[in-house]
């Protein structure tokens, strides 16, 4: 039997959700029309790279795996671990194809190493700090072990980043992210390229962040400023924000002809805002329940919750973690989202 998935209602995440799925599961699994409602539709290079790192780790039979392709059908083998390497050949991000590897630690006896060539901090993605420092602290609750090196940023547009994926056997353990406890501080953590060192863009970065951050009040533990080599321009900055229970991460991207304080700032504003953020408690009466998890964190649990069940409030419901969920169903999977919560049972 193949699980047949319309991937014409959202971008990439509809067919790395179902390729991690269908090596999970070891279901056959068809994404038709992939990324049908973009405007440059069909698979792009980092969708390729996602195909086919996942295809390495399960010795997967598939067909539609090229440039442009709108058809992906993938037939799982075993999932084993050990050494795979892809190539973006763009600035396409790394922690995308990251993402899809990651859950198969589930079902693997032994470690897996997945090395990627891309960007690293690039738009529309997770940053490499990101992952690093919110998204598998995260994916730790759910059971899930991992690490990541990152001997080169990749900015846009040249990519050429290098990072590596070590995902080690891991258990299903109930995900549970429904009050997020005290507060324990923030961190700020800026990278710049080398030829803006003599501008000081990542120590403005960190300046400014810090100083939005401490008129709000909000306590912070510790910065870090960064120069580093890589074959594009580019910086990015990441303001975490440490709770009890959780953890949540707010970044930006230096763009050209913007202020590094502007960048900066709006990485600090994000943190801010999920700070004082308040949601209406789904239970009569009941008093003002804050987030636990990021927007962008909570797409990225759904199949942590498919695995192993739990409760994740975000900080909003996204298209993204609807198709997610609806993916997550296509293989028999009960998530869904309740009263603004996520729920897997």
């Amino acid at each position: 039997m193949t699980v047949e998935i319309d991937g014409s209602a959202g971008g990439g995440q509809i067919l790395r959700s179902a390729l991690s799925l269908a090596a999970i599961t070891g279901e056959a699994v068809t994404v038709e029309d992939v990324r049908g409602d973009r405007p440059n539709p069909g698979l792009k290079h980092q969708h390729l790279a996602c195909v086919e790192a996942a295809a390495d780790v399960c010795d997967a039979d598939v067909d539609g795996a090229e440039l442009g392709s709108d058809t992906v059908a993938f037939d799982p083998g075993d999932p084993t671990g050990g050494e795979v390497s892809v190539d973006v050949e763009t600035a396409g991000a790394a922690t995308l194809v990251f993402e899809t590897v990651l859950p198969l630690g589930v079902v693997v006896d032994d470690p897996i190493e997945l090395s990627v060539t891309g960007g690293t901090d690039v738009a529309w993605s997770p940053t490499v700090d990101y992952y690093r420092h919110v998204r598998l602290p995260l994916a730790a609750h759910a059971g899930w072990e991992a690490t990541v090196d990152v001997p080169r940023r990749g900015f846009y547009p040249e990519g050429g980043g290098e990072a590596t994926l070590h995902v080690a056997p891991s258990d299903r353990e109930r995900v549970a992210f429904d009050d997020r406890g005290a507060f324990r501080g923030a961190r700020v953590e800026a990278v710049a390229s080398s030829d803006l060192a003599d501008a000081d863009v990542a120590d403005r970065l960190v300046a400014a962040a810090v100083d939005d951050l401490e008129t709000a009040n909000v306590d912070v533990n510790a910065s870090t400023a960064r120069t580093v080599t890589a074959p594009s321009t580019g910086a990015s900055v990441l303001v975490v924000l440490d709770y009890e229970t959780t953890t949540a991460g707010f970044s930006a991207l230096g763009e050209p002809g913007t202020p590094a304080e502007v960048v900066g700032e709006r990485a600090a504003a994000d943190a801010i805002a999920f700070r004082e953020q308040a949601r209406t408690s789904p239970d009569a009466g009941g008093p003002p329940r804050p987030p636990v998890v990021d927007a962008y964190a909570a797409d990225q649990l759904v199949l942590a919750l498919a695995l192993a069940d739990g409760r994740v409030r975000p900080a909003t419901v996204t298209d993204h973690v609807r198709t997610n969920c609806a993916v997550a169903r296509e293989f028999g999977y009960d998530v869904h989202v309740e009263d603004g919560v996520l729920v897997g049972d």
